[in-house]
Formats: C-alpha cells, structure tokens, sequence
C-alpha cells in the first residue's frame, strides 16, 4: 500500500469515528478525559479531542507531503494511539454517564420545576379559599378559610425561598 492509500484509510477511519462520536462530541465530563501525553487540549467535551485528531491528520498530511519521514512516523503512531483511546471512550460510553458535568445542573433544574410546581399549585389553592371566603356567609367558615390562607401563605413563602435557594445553587454552579 502506498502512503496515499493510507492517507485514504486513515482519513476514512476518522471520518466512521466522527459519526461514531456525534452523540457524545457535546458530552462535557468533570474534568479532562484522556492523559496530556495522547492528547494536548484540555477540554472536557469530547468534541475537542475529536478535533485535535482531524487537526494532527492534516499535519500527518503535511508531513507526508514535504516527505519528512521522522515527523510522519510520530504523527502516525500518535494519531493511531488517539483513534484507539477515542474508539474506546465510544464503546465504554454507557459505563461513564456519572461523568457528566451537567448532571449536577439538571438535578438542580429538576428541583426547581418541582418547586415551581408546587408554587403553582399552592397559588391555586390559595386562589379557591379566597373565592370560597367571598362566597361564604357564616362567620366560623370565614375563620376557618382565614386560617387555611394564612397557611397557605407560609407554605408559598417557604416554597419561593426554596426556589430563590435553588436558583443560588444553579448560578453558583455555572459559574
């Protein structure tokens, strides 16, 4: 074989493992996936080391071209390490879902629909006990309805400072 038809290969290889990694290239875990010796970003979005391999194909391309052999022979060896780490990180994906920096987030985001759930349901009952005490003639159902919207109006309370705490803990955290 010679070196176009490598090059041909090697560029087909990478292109399978683009649409391999597709859904998980947005994937962003809690820190950096793979050792600073295989990949030199950073990133902790798989989309970056996937980047790094097509940027370190072009300059194998380079290379070959400008027929410099000890650069081509490192670049090859380098590239096939990061195809080998990038074709395991897609096959041991669902072994890693833990590792995802937004979970902490949606868990946050899951909380805080439940709150404004509850918020929109209290509200609403607060809204009923106020037109049954417009509707209600006796004074004993009067009190009663006054007590149950002054409870109410605490658990509304203590539901909106769950809320303004939880939206605390989300900003932090995207910070």
């Amino acid at each position: 074989m010679n070196t176009s038809q490598l090059l041909q290969s090697l560029e087909a290889r990478i292109a399978q493992l683009r649409v391999e990694l597709a859904p998980l290239a947005g994937h962003m875990s809690l820190m950096p996936r793979f050792d600073v010796k295989l990949f030199s970003c950073r990133g902790t979005l798989l989309g970056d080391y996937l980047a790094e391999l097509e940027n370190n194909y072009r300059h194998l391309a380079q290379a070959v071209s400008r027929q410099n052999e000890a650069r081509s022979a490192w670049l090859a060896e380098r590239l096939a390490n990061q195809m080998a780490a990038l074709t395991r990180e897609s096959a041991t994906w669902t072994l890693r879902r833990y590792d995802d920096a937004r979970r902490a987030t949606s868990r946050l985001s899951a909380r805080m629909h439940r709150h404004q759930d509850y918020e929109r349901r209290l509200l609403a009952m607060k809204a009923e006990r106020e037109a049954q005490l417009a509707r209600e003639q006796t004074l004993a159902g009067q009190q009663r309805l006054v007590r149950e919207l002054e409870a109410l109006e605490g658990r509304i309370d203590r539901c909106r400072a769950a809320l303004a705490q939880i939206s605390g803990c989300a900003q932090r955290k995207l910070r």
